[in-house]
């Protein structure tokens, strides 16, 4: 029951509902795309789960409409990252906040163009926000390598001294370990959709069968609802 709680209060906020939509979303490519091409005599159902997941994938680009801002606001108090002692991960995080930042309102203009609110060429402005969004996931991944060095440093210098860390200073340190090696693999799942997307010709673009694109998103989404239960403690609730 605490845990039917947890999800009730997660799927109340925006992030939380936007997790399961993504899920969902790519749950149906996953098994539309299966069905439709490997299993004739269910291709019609395969057909209209694809047509679930490109809707769900609509509403959450329609609802991305209003992140401007609370992304504003992320970028404005991280700053320069003057706080940060790594010289490398601010570095990152500050290239990474900037190419989150103007992915939003590239995503918005290539929407409108969509919708025949601007007339421009949308697929040029989805093409520059993909690219945006491709960008982030690399600087994402580039962070988390690099902490995840410096960690693991730090565990193997500690136990190599008699002054030894502190054993929950040592617990915490390996949880991040694991919790940013999942976000690199979250990561890459992403940034293997995000090239799949660009113009043909880039890598593997346009290469990608709809089953494909739905695992790895699929995958990618697990991860995140994974890592977000585990930061608010729910798996720790639902076991007291």
């Amino acid at each position: 029951m605490a845990g039917l709680n947890g999800l009730a209060a997660a799927l109340e906020s925006y992030r939380g509902r936007d997790r399961l939509i993504r899920t969902l979303g790519y749950c149906c490519q996953l098994v539309g795309g299966v069905l439709a091409e490997h299993c004739p005599a269910r291709s019609e159902v395969g057909t209209r789960l694809l047509v679930l997941s490109s809707q769900l994938s609509h509403c959450r680009t329609i609802l991305r409409l209003f992140d401007d801002l609370a992304m504003f606001m992320c970028t404005k108090q991280y700053g320069l990252g003057t706080e940060e002692e790594d010289i490398l991960v601010r570095c990152v995080s500050v290239l990474g906040n900037l190419a989150d930042q103007l992915y939003y309102p590239c995503e918005h203009i290539a929407w409108a163009a969509d919708t025949k609110i601007l007339l421009v060429d949308s697929a040029r402005w989805w093409v520059l926000s993909t690219a945006l969004w491709g960008l982030s996931l690399l600087l994402g991944i580039a962070r988390s390598l690099w902490l995840v060095l410096k960690l693991r440093q730090r565990l193997r210098c500690s136990a190599a001294v008699t002054s030894q860390l502190p054993q929950s200073r040592r617990r915490a340190m390996e949880a991040q370990v694991r919790s940013e090696l999942l976000t690199v693999l979250g990561n890459v799942a992403d940034l293997a959709n995000a090239v799949h997307w660009l113009p043909p010709g880039i890598l593997w673009a346009g290469r990608f069968p709809p089953w494909l694109v739905g695992l790895l998103g699929t995958i990618s989404s697990l991860l995140s609802v994974y890592r977000a239960v585990r930061a608010s403690g729910w798996d720790d609730t639902a076991t007291s």
